[in-house]
This record gives C-alpha cells, structure tokens and sequence, in this order.
C-alpha cells in the first residue's frame, strides 16, 4: 500500500504550524503562553533564568539515510536539554525552528515532532514556539532550550578548584563507537545496495548514538543529597575537549586516569574489531551527552557510593599540565582532538 504524502504547500506556513502543535500541551507553571501569540511568556517565580542554542543541519551533524527522523527529533531536544543540565539547571521549555526543502512531506514532519514530543514529555519540558521556513536543500533545526535555577545555584565551566575530583556520568565512546558502525553499513549500502545491514547484537551502541539521554537524573540527584559541583559541562565534543575546556576557564591543570574511564563493553568490543583503542573512543568520541564535573574532595564520602557517576582524576595546578595518566603509568599530555561537525 502506497504511504499517504501530504505536500507542505497544501498546508501553508500556519496551517503547518497548527498541525504540528495540534497535541501541544503546556506542562510547567511558568509557561504563561505558549504558541498561537507574538511571543511566549514566562514567569521565572524569582529563580534565574538559564538559555543555550544549537543548531544542528543535514549532511554536517546528521545524515537522515541512518537517522530516524523520529530518533532525530528526540536528539535534537536532548542535546540541547543537556546543556541546561550542565548549568545544573532545570530545563522547563524549548523553542524549536526548522527549515525545510521540498523532499520532505507533513507525515515525515508529524515522524520528526513525534520524536521531539516524546522528549519534552519525559523532561517535563514545554515547546512553546519557534519558526518554520524553508530550505533550499537538507533540513535545518534549531532550538533554544529555556531553564531555572535557584538563585546563584547554577555551575560553570570555571569554578574548579586544585585538588577537585574530576566525576563523569555514565560511560564514554558508545555513541562514537555507533556512528562508526552505521557509517559501516552506509558504505556496504551504497557499494552493494541488496546487502542487509549487520547490526546484530549492537543495540547498546546504537542506541547511545541514535537516541541519547541528557543528564536529568545526576542533577537531581546532587539536589537531593546538597550536593554542589565547582564546575561542570556536558560532554558533546569528547571528554579530553570538555576536560580542556574546564582547565581553560578554572585556570587549572588536571590528571585524568586511563583505568578509572568508564568504559561500557559492548564499545570495547567494537573498539577491537575497528582496529582503535577504547580508551581514545572514550577521550574523542563525542556525543555522549553525559555529564563532567568537578567536587570538592571534601564531598567524597557522599558520591563514592553513588552508581550515576564514576570518580576519573583529580584538578591540578596549572603548572602540571593537562594530563592523561595511561595503565602502563605513563603520563601524556592531553589533546582536543574530539567531535569536530565543521
């Protein structure tokens, strides 16, 4: 049976908007108004405001032959949702714009914001505008995620103290480790269009790229237990990216050690059957989406039981460098050689 298409233009700009927000439904008290206006509105209730943008376009931070449009749109929330996170913040609602060609019909749109529905119901997030135009060729999105923090309770990328612990969330290199095998298959594809695909028993790695989680409950966490990281930020460019970037901005060096990464093993059994070591798909990979931060070592007798996180080095003096400490003892001099999308 022959999928229905249902052609943009038939909508027109507005008409396209109502069908795609039909179900829309506000979640959280400080969303005033929501789409149908000139502008939202918020009410902040005294707490503070935290913003960030991301732009993601076809044929540089996607490729829709292996990306689901539904996986997509749950990504393209995610990953912004990720960096309110960071700030160790709430995130509360997004806007969300996209440009868009010809080659994509309303019932591939209705798979899209299917996708981005079902993340902003599980982060408890409103969509309450944005903008549709289109696009000479490819898709183009882009949100701006909107949360709150208690008053001077979010964490930047700069407090870092010497001695701090460096903690992660989750584990690192998955998602690398599962653009690699659908880059695989692409290319099998393209040579040999009649040949299945071989994914089996990939599911882990797969997931990890396709549809990533952002790190709502290790926040959450740290708010129940008072606990309250001296820097953070989440990880979309690589760990040795992120760990620079909080050495830059905290004016400090760092340790990090080889066999404390946590590493999950489906990625190191990719890793060997790709020829690279797991270690670097975990320091470069990118996308992860998990969280990096800092504490106090004072904090320690709170978080070293704690099954979110795992405890990788230590902040140094600035003198010391940036250091990678490897299993055979030998330290080596960290480098952002991470996710690069331009």
């Amino acid at each position: 049976m022959e999928e229905k298409r249902t052609e943009i233009a038939s909508l027109g700009e507005f008409g396209l908007i109502d069908h795609l927000t039909r179900e829309n439904e506000t979640k959280n008290a400080s969303t005033l108004l929501s789409i149908g206006d000139d502008a939202a509105v918020i009410d902040t209730f005294g707490k503070q405001m935290v913003i960030s943008t991301d732009m993601l376009v076809e044929g540089v931070h996607f490729d829709l032959m292996y990306m689901p449009l539904k996986h997509l749109g749950y990504k393209a929330v995610i990953v912004n949702l990720s960096d309110i996170y960071a700030m160790n913040a709430e995130p509360t609602q997004i806007t969300l714009s996209i440009a868009i060609s010809n080659r994509f019909s309303v019932e591939a749109l209705d798979e899209f914001y299917e996708g981005v529905n079902l993340a902003c119901e599980r982060y408890g997030v409103d969509l309450i505008g944005g903008d549709t135009t289109s696009s000479q060729k490819g898709l183009v999105i882009s949100i701006t995620a909107i949360g709150e923090v208690e008053e001077n309770k979010f964490v930047t990328r700069s407090g870092a103290k010497e001695g701090d612990l460096i903690c992660v969330t989750g584990d690192l290199g998955a998602s690398y480790m599962g653009l690699l095998l659908l880059e695989r298959e692409k290319k099998i594809y393209l040579e040999n269009p009649g040949v299945q695909p071989d994914l089996e028993n990939q599911k882990y790695v797969l997931e990890r790229f396709m549809k990533p989680e952002a790190g709502k409950n290790m926040v959450h966490w740290m708010k129940e237990n008072n606990l309250m990281p001296t820097s953070m930020i989440d990880i979309s460019d690589g760990l040795s990216s992120e760990i620079l970037h909080i050495c830059k901005q905290s004016e400090l060096g760092c340790v990090i050690y080889e066999d404390k990464l946590p590493i999950h093993e489906e990625t190191k059994l990719n890793a060997q059957k790709f020829g690279i070591a797991s270690t670097t798909a975990a320091l470069n990979g990118g996308e992860d989406y998990e969280l990096l931060f800092t504490i106090s070592p004072t904090e320690f007798e709170k978080v070293k039981d704690c099954e979110l996180l795992n405890i990788i080095g230590h902040m140094t003096n600035s003198s010391e460098g940036r250091k990678f400490l490897t299993n055979s003892n030998v330290k080596i001099d960290i480098s952002a050689q991470g996710w690069k999308h331009i």
